[in-house]
């Protein structure tokens, strides 16, 4: 009965506040990732990058990535956020040392972005749209969309090879499960 009214209130385009209304195994583990067309959830992988994932929740937790842009988005590629700046210069401030992993860059995965440096990770990740093995082994994998990768499809593109985005789509929240009030 509740995927039902969960269902119907999303067709009339209202949000659902509740935990329980979204079918996952780990909501310590997942993110709701509200965006302008729909909720994303995120499984995250504690398991092969467990200081990633701390710190992420870290920071959803304190509200860092509520109303951040998505910065740069390259159309079969990624779509990259993370950044208070909103031009890929900035971040919280607290870099992690990598936690490479043998979790494939497939479509849907999230993973983090760096600079040169493999230990340079902070606050900004990207979205996969499409498999990018060549990203395998050199950037942590924290993460994959379970639902809603038609929302992550809709964000928009930007132009030139680095992708950055004019009046980008921004995060409208970002939230642990199980935080959400049951």
């Amino acid at each position: 009965m509740l995927k039902f009214i969960g269902s119907f209130l999303l067709m009339l385009g209202l949000s659902i506040s509740s935990a329980s209304a979204y079918d996952v195994k780990d909501p310590e583990n997942t993110l709701l990732l509200k965006l302008k067309d729909g909720d994303v959830l995120i499984q995250m992988y504690p398991d092969v990058a467990p200081n990633h994932v701390a710190r992420i929740k870290e920071l959803v937790r304190e509200g860092f990535y509520d109303g951040l842009k998505f910065h740069r988005v390259i159309d079969g590629f990624m779509a990259q956020t993370g950044d208070p700046f909103g031009n890929g210069t900035g971040g919280s401030g607290k870099n992690l040392a990598a936690e490479f992993n043998n979790k494939p860059h497939l479509r849907g995965t999230v993973s983090m972005a760096r600079a040169s440096n493999p230990n340079s990770a902070d606050s900004q990740f990207f979205i996969c749209f499409e498999r990018s093995s060549f990203l395998d082994g050199q950037y942590t994998v924290w993460g994959q969309v379970i639902s809603g990768m038609e929302y992550v499809d809709n964000i928009k593109r930007g132009y030139g090879p680095n992708g950055m985005v004019s009046n980008p789509d921004k995060i409208i929240s970002m939230k642990v499960l199980s935080d959400i009030q049951k």
